[in-house]
């Protein structure tokens, strides 16, 4: 596999939702992601998990374009009142697009496609992420069997195939709002997402 992840290192994380271990992953072509860790996976019972994909304008810019910002403070939320649990963030942000890719198609967005058709218009693919990656993660912290936080079904799919045991999916229903009501309708008549179920 061409993009095996390289373990590099572990910390502790205090957060507003508790002390989280934080995991750095490295791919050979130098893209960085981490896992944020709570509690013990010693045993085989399923781990409550969100794979979360980077979204700098929604996780750090508060951005109301998407759902993304909430959806990860909801997931830590969660993990914390389960005690036990572990966010795999993945570097993959817009999709996979990156961020200057995803600023050129806010812009279209903007000037009225939805984000399957700007992404289209600019001749990059709607979604080029690598839900793989998480696996390679949970394999390094001994996770076989997972509760996965998500509303996308290819993480489902995409896990299961993987070799991963998805035992529940964990709808996430979290930061809708007016600017974003047609992105979250787009992702769920588009895309398959389970967001209005």
């Amino acid at each position: 596999m061409n993009n095996t992840l390289k373990f590099v290192a572990s910390c502790r994380l205090p957060t507003e939702w508790g002390d989280f271990t934080m995991h750095g992953f490295e791919e050979p072509n130098g893209q960085e992601h981490i896992a944020l860790t709570m509690g013990d996976f010693s045993d085989d019972l399923p781990v409550l998990t969100r794979i979360h994909s980077e979204c700098l304008t929604g996780d750090a810019l508060f951005s109301k374009k998407c759902d993304c910002g909430p959806q990860l403070e909801a997931a830590m939320k969660a993990v914390q009142q389960e005690g036990r649990g572990v966010i795999v963030y993945l570097r993959q942000e817009g999709r996979g697009i990156g961020l200057i890719n995803k600023i050129r198609a806010y812009k279209l967005q903007d000037e009225g496609m939805d984000t399957v058709e700007a992404n289209l218009a600019l001749g990059l693919p709607v979604d080029a992420r690598d839900f793989t990656l998480a696996k390679q993660i949970y394999d390094h912290l001994n996770i076989r069997a997972v509760k996965l936080l998500t509303n996308n079904p290819e993480k489902i799919q995409t896990l299961k195939d993987a070799g991963i045991n998805v035992v529940e999916r964990i709808p996430l229903h979290v930061g809708e709002n007016a600017e974003n009501e047609r992105y979250l309708h787009t992702k769920a008549d588009k895309l398959g997402h389970m967001i209005f179920d």
